[in-house]
């Protein structure tokens, strides 16, 4: 054994001895729920009703809280003794949440600047982000207890991932209609610009996931 991996046994064992800071959990718990709210708001604004303002105003909120939250977690890697992981690994999770939000917020306000009609293959879209972000947000508490809870995380893991791919799918459906179509070259492009921004709320979702699966596999 290598003392890089050595080192990393340490740490982990130390860290099980002293009582972690729960405080990170409940920035990840919290932020999560915010993710999903603003989710929820994000599919509202792909039905093509004409409330998209107030759900723009609601993301807009929802992502405000997000950064509050975001904030408070960077002040407290540097404040606490014990964190219940690796302190570049809260980094990473915490930016990873506060990136999905984000992006939420400017691809709806792009997505209304547009000024297209949704179609039923975006509307799918956003359904499955609304739907990994649950499937995240239930899985938060998780971390609280990774070397027990290891297999739902993975479970949790694989059903966001199958989001995504079925994402994918539709983003692949949705553009064959479009390229099919008679619409004019400069319309076809604006839409395939607001597939891409639907689809990349969903693969932000998978990059949350993606660091999640990193923190497993360091803890177990």
């Amino acid at each position: 054994m290598n003392k890089a991996a050595k080192s990393n046994i340490l740490l982990r064992f130390y860290r099980s001895l002293m009582p972690s800071d729960a405080r990170f959990i409940d920035y990840f718990c919290s932020h999560a729920q915010l993710i999903v709210g603003a989710a929820a708001a994000f599919h509202r604004l792909t039905a093509n009703g004409d409330d998209s303002a107030l759900q723009i105003a609601e993301i807009n909120r929802l992502e405000n809280e997000a950064d509050r939250i975001t904030r408070a977690t960077v002040l407290d890697i540097h404040r606490s003794f014990v964190t219940p992981f690796d302190r570049s690994q809260i980094l990473d999770l915490i930016t990873a949440l506060d990136d999905t939000i984000d992006l939420m917020k400017d691809t709806g306000r792009r997505m209304t600047l547009y000024g297209v009609a949704f179609t039923p293959e975006m509307r799918a879209m956003a359904e499955c982000s609304e739907r990994a972000s649950r499937l995240i947000s239930e899985a938060m508490p998780l971390l609280n207890a990774i070397d027990k809870n290891a297999e739902a995380l993975g479970k949790m893991s694989v059903a966001v991932r199958a989001c995504e791919s079925e994402a994918d799918d539709l983003l692949d459906r949705g553009l064959r209609t479009l390229f099919a179509s008679d619409m004019t070259a400069g319309d076809k492009l604006i839409i395939e610009k607001v597939y891409d921004l639907v689809e990349a709320v969903v693969d932000r979702c998978e990059d949350i996931v993606d660091v999640i699966d990193g923190i497993v596999v360091e803890q177990v």
